[in-house]
């Protein structure tokens, strides 16, 4: 993929021979080898996963996928079948860089009828909706629901920003900026 020896050589130093240990309600265990997985809450895991999800999604033919519709330029693959082995390249592709593909996290929403799939004989399941970058996308394309959970969402927001104006540890001039700043926000919105 066209990353520097040296920043590999670095990455191999800082995960070999780590080590950790357990605390529980009655002490903490023993010191014990980590062979697996990535630093959590490291910055750099992020951007670890990324770098294999890449390569993964390249060395699967995601880009020579040709079935399916192009929209803006990229491949909506519609096809149930091509789909399928789509997803199987992906999870062999994982597998050969140590990965693997976690049938219970993974999930298939589709705009028409679609069978259960099984994928090393686990099935995988079919919703109607999902959460993707903090919008709701849903199976029928209706987006009347969503507007209403952002709507509600933002109406939360406010509710809680209340107590600011309520609050006697808040001087005068900061609550008249929070109102200035709440008018503001609502002429955008109508704009």
């Amino acid at each position: 993929m066209g990353i520097p020896d040296h920043l590999i050589h670095l990455l191999r130093n800082l995960y070999a021979g780590q080590e950790a240990t357990v605390r529980t309600g009655h002490g903490t265990t023993e010191w014990f080898q980590i062979g697996k997985g990535v630093r959590q809450g490291c910055i750099l895991s992020p951007c670890l996963f990324n770098l294999y999800a890449e390569y993964i999604m390249r060395n699967a033919g995601l880009e020579e996928a040709q079935a399916g519709i192009k929209i803006a330029g990229r491949n909506i693959n519609n096809l149930i079948q091509e789909l399928k082995s789509l997803l199987m390249k992906v999870k062999e592709e994982s597998e050969k860089v140590g990965l693997k593909l976690n049938i219970q996290k993974t999930k298939i929403m589709a705009s028409g009828p679609i069978t259960s799939w099984e994928i090393d004989g686990e099935t995988v399941e079919t919703v109607a909706d999902f959460i993707f970058l903090g919008s709701k996308i849903t199976a029928d394309g209706d987006c009347s629901r969503e507007i209403k959970r952002q709507l509600l969402l933002g109406r939360k927001v406010m509710t809680n920003l209340d107590s600011i104006l309520k609050s006697r540890d808040i001087t005068l001039p900061t609550k008249v900026s929070y109102k200035k700043a709440e008018i503001l926000l609502c002429q955008q919105r109508s704009i």
